[in-house]
């Protein structure tokens, strides 16, 4: 039984650890991250599998710690998918971009903001490198700040050539 605690113990603090090459935002401003972020670009993971139109919200949550909604657009089945809501806690001090996640009870997941302007756009790693996301204020992002964080992914150890590049365009079913 010990041994089981341990095992459990060590894959639950695992979950916050930060990649070989990534370093998070150091004077991190909380107050100007809040608000809505969208996709521009991330590593296949099954649980965007078919979404398009996805966005990250972030908002303050009376203990203190965030409140998280993520929202994308099923292009399969023809409607809005939004996980349940999600609560971030800063896993060292609110001065750095480094974040632990959860939206199922205990288990969460390392959250570290790389890079940010805080107006246009962040670049998110989770606690491994097959984790990865530029995220953007608005639904497009300048194609040379998006050049600049991709090459800067790169040379962070993330897979850059197997990106995938979400569609925000209005073709789709548009938000309600």
């Amino acid at each position: 039984m010990k041994y089981l605690w341990l095992i459990l113990i060590v894959s639950l603090t695992g979950c916050v650890d930060t990649p070989k090459h990534v370093t998070p935002v150091e004077h991190f401003q909380l107050d100007r991250y809040l608000g809505t972020w969208y996709e521009i670009a991330r590593l296949d993971h099954s649980f965007e599998r078919g979404l398009e139109k996805i966005s990250a919200t972030y908002s303050l949550r009376k203990d203190g710690s965030l409140k998280v909604i993520n929202r994308g657009y099923d292009t399969k089945n023809k409607k809005w998918e939004e996980e349940p809501e999600g609560k971030a806690y800063f896993a060292e001090n609110p001065d750095t971009g480094f974040l632990k996640v959860s939206f199922f009870g205990p288990f969460c997941g390392a959250y570290i903001v790389m890079d940010t302007d805080y107006e246009s756009y962040t670049m998110i790693s989770g606690p491994d490198h097959s984790y990865f996301w530029i995220l953007s204020r608005t639904p497009q992002l300048d194609p040379k700040i998006q050049s600049r964080l991709i090459q800067k992914a790169k040379e962070a150890g993330f897979e850059t050539e197997k990106l995938i590049f979400v569609s925000h365009n209005k073709s789709t079913q548009q938000r309600n």
